[in-house]
């Protein structure tokens, strides 16, 4: 299973981080029930493993002027490797894109994009996404509302799994 290696405090660092990134690591300490020291060397040991992939405010793009989010399908014209490489290194180029997931089926390719306004991602959709190499077709759904928007990994879900597997 995958996280197995980590014990149960290792869980509990990860969850804590995960629901409060901005935290001392005297209180992060506190809340899994170790002290300082020891805590800080798994933090640096959860991030040098991979497990912490890094840190990041959660920023509310309407409150910056982001006011419009869509999921762009995309179908690419050939599907090898190379050419599904090279459309994701494409992908780190476009600002506007923020997520992009390579997905089985027929869209190759789901990108999450945000703009300011509904010109600025027609000229983006238009300008560099449409136009871009062996990008066959493009399918948009204009987001209304976010029901949930939950990053990370449902814990409970982790010490279920740990909890069957013991």
């Amino acid at each position: 299973m995958a996280g197995a290696k980590l014990d149960d405090i290792d869980r509990k660092i990860l969850a804590e981080l995960q629901a409060q990134g901005r935290m001392t690591n005297v209180e992060l300490a506190r809340r899994v029930g170790i002290s300082a020291p020891p805590c800080l060397r798994r933090v640096r040991a959860l991030e040098e493993t991979g497990f912490i992939r890094g840190y990041h405010a959660d920023i509310d793009a309407r409150e910056l002027g982001f006011e419009v989010q869509v999921f762009a399908m995309v179908r690419l014209a050939s599907q090898s490797e190379r050419d599904l490489s090279a459309f994701e290194t494409l992908v780190q180029g476009w600002p506007l894109v923020r997520e992009c997931h390579m997905l089985n089926g027929e869209i190759d390719f789901i990108l999450k994009c945000v703009a300011p306004d509904l010109s600025s991602f027609q000229r983006f959709l238009t300008q560099s996404l449409t136009a871009a190499p062996n990008v066959a077709s493009v399918k948009t759904s204009l987001v209304i509302r976010a029901g949930k928007d939950q990053p990370g990994v449902p814990f409970e879900v982790v010490e279920e799994r740990v909890r069957e597997a013991g």
